[in-house]
């Protein structure tokens, strides 16, 4: 049984959300969204609460209740507040750049990466060593800051590269000298 896809959603104030054809429109301060349900779901609002119900309880339909509930969570959750994913860079000489609104990286290569955003999410850098990804679209906003996190994952010797912000990197000691000198 899908208990995710039991949990009703409450419905922030100023958000909007329609069916139709299998889309559920979903309408904020921030945008719009719209969300693919699978044909045995079913989304019904009731007083500021919106519910989603299986039309059997066959086992593919009892997934697709849970994952259809989380989607349509998510996107409610973006058009009112928006998601929002920080990284930090650590390494000496490594450093971070707007060009535009693409993100330049300069992180230990002979070249610069420069990383293009996808439409919906904004990327900004507060400093040499910090970004921002922001968006309405979790998806979208976790795709954009895996890509910059896979530019340089943090190495466990030294602690050097990209990671997200409050990730804690397992360091490991290295090379030790000879027990003894011959």
């Amino acid at each position: 049984m899908s208990r995710i896809g039991l949990k009703p959603v409450v419905l922030p104030a100023g958000v909007t959300v329609s069916e139709a054809n299998g889309l559920v429109t979903v309408k904020g301060a921030k945008g719009e969204l719209s969300v693919a349900i699978p044909a045995n779901v079913s989304v019904e609002v009731k007083d500021g609460v919106l519910h989603v119900h299986r039309a059997t309880e066959a086992q593919h339909n009892i997934m697709m209740h849970g994952t259809a509930r989380a989607n349509i969570a998510n996107a409610i959750k973006g058009v009112s507040e928006g998601f929002k994913k920080e990284l930090e860079i650590s390494g000496i000489g490594y450093r971070c750049s707007m060009r535009g609104t693409s993100l330049v990286l300069n992180v230990g290569f002979s070249h610069e990466v420069v990383i293009a955003p996808v439409d919906g999410v904004k990327v900004s850098t507060p400093d040499e060593t910090h970004i921002v990804v922001e968006g309405i679209d979790k998806q979208k906003v976790g795709q954009v800051a895996a890509l910059i996190h896979d530019t340089k994952r943090p190495e466990p010797y030294g602690g050097k590269g990209i990671k997200y912000k409050g990730e804690h990197i397992i360091r490991k000691e290295g090379k030790r000298a000879a027990g003894g000198k011959k």
